[in-house]
């Protein structure tokens, strides 16, 4: 997997809700391998963070690591963003505040909001999925249907992926579809045989999507 690379990304994974930053230990490697940086974000009460979700009153709370670590970057360093399932809407946000700091958005089976309506409108297109992972304000879904919406300025000046996984039993695969069109992403790579967990199942393929979505933009 390791080859030279003349332009290596800073890669910034994050995960879908109930995870963590330990879901992406199989991808990691293969990415540091190939030259890369890789930095894994726990969002709030996730992963080995010690808070329960029910003290975790708003999204912004919840995005709160991933936003602290873009803060932390120096002046003129540019990350890609990788969000997972319910990961997308919060690498979304994070470009709508940040877009200067990110040189893609990649959404893995995930999320994937427009400009056009407010963040809870995907929740609206599929509630059953929504009810089948509520968990006690784990979704926000009462205040991402006030938010306003992801702005062209920030969100929609970020380039944007999407990365499809054909086997998905929880975001189908007419959902993951209807999310492209809604946004009108071009840009889409397509995992065979892959499940929602494509990061685990399918780490190499997952791999080289990444890096060329990437290398697109080098």
């Amino acid at each position: 997997m390791a080859e030279e690379n003349i332009n290596p990304k800073h890669f910034v994974l994050v995960h879908g809700l109930c995870h963590g930053a330990w879901c992406w230990y199989k991808l990691k490697p293969l990415l540091e391998s190939s030259g890369h940086k890789v930095t894994t974000i726990d969002l709030a009460a996730s992963g080995i963070d010690t808070q329960k979700i029910e003290d975790v009153h708003t999204f912004s709370e919840y995005s709160k690591p991933l936003l602290e670590f873009l803060t932390s970057l120096a002046p003129n360093e540019k990350v890609v963003l990788v969000g997972h399932s319910f990961g997308g809407l919060s690498i979304a946000f994070a470009m709508d505040i940040f877009p200067e700091k990110i040189e893609m958005g990649v959404f893995l089976t995930a999320d994937m909001p427009d400009t056009l309506h407010k963040p809870s409108y995907l929740s609206e297109q599929d509630l059953e999925l929504a009810k089948s992972l509520i968990r006690p304000g784990s979704l926000f879904a009462e205040e991402l249907y006030v938010a306003k919406n992801l702005s062209e300025e920030g969100y929609g000046s970020v380039p944007r992926a999407f990365i499809v996984c054909n086997e998905d039993l929880i975001y189908p695969l007419e959902f993951q579809q209807w999310m492209i069109q809604n946004a009108g992403i071009d840009l889409v790579r397509e995992i065979k045989e892959a499940d929602h967990m494509a990061m685990l199942s399918k780490p190499q393929e997952l791999c080289l999507s990444l890096l060329e979505l990437a290398n697109k933009h080098a």
